[in-house]
């Protein structure tokens, strides 16, 4: 299902987790996508340690097809400039660049695939929409925790997950990767199923 491949293998999707760079915000809600590319990575026996287009990468076949795999190191509100580059440097278009993220709007374990949409407050997606210049990329939002309404929001989302909730999370990172798969095999309705998945 996954492996690696040779560097000379055509790179036709982009998987970007998003996050903030450095050992301070490793364990921080935002850093959702790093996790779930790390767990990705994992799998493959692979890490994404090559820098390039101001991300980490490594590369992977999913689904038959070349998939480069990233970690952007701009910080969460300039996501837009490695995805974009990468994007422009392969010619993958918009509906073959998978995001994965993190959501505060849902439980820790939930998990939500969308083809398209708003960036809905999410300032990595909204640089990564307005860099792309879409919003037509399928996004895999993972749920962690719902913001109190007392809390700021980039103090929520900076703040360390709880045991509990950092467990739930982990939990989701292999329908993450099954839903990676299914986008890329074409089957979008599949990957949405996922969402009820516990």
């Amino acid at each position: 299902m996954f492996k690696l491949f040779e560097k000379k293998r055509a790179v036709g999707f982009i998987v970007a987790g998003l996050g903030n760079p450095g050992d301070r915000y490793e364990i921080t809600r935002h850093n959702a996508g790093f996790m779930c590319v790390d767990s990705i990575c994992e799998k493959l026996g692979a890490k994404p340690k090559k820098y390039q287009f101001k991300a980490l990468t490594c590369r992977a076949e999913i689904g038959g097809q070349g998939v480069l795999i990233m970690k952007p190191q701009t910080f969460m509100n300039n996501s837009g400039e490695a995805v974009a580059e990468a994007a422009a440097f392969y010619k993958v278009p918009p509906e073959k660049v998978i995001i994965i993220c993190d959501d505060v709007s849902f439980d820790a374990g939930g998990m939500r695939v969308r083809p398209s949409g708003s960036a809905g407050g999410h300032n990595g997606l909204k640089s990564i929409a307005s860099l792309l210049k879409s919003e037509d990329f399928p996004r895999i939002k993972l749920g962690v925790g719902k913001k109190p309404e007392e809390y700021d929001l980039a103090d929520f989302v900076l703040s360390a997950l709880p045991k509990n909730e950092a467990a739930a999370l982990a939990q989701r990172f292999p329908d993450a990767l099954e839903a990676v798969e299914r986008i890329i095999s074409g089957d979008m309705q599949g990957a949405q199923a996922l969402n009820r998945k516990r």
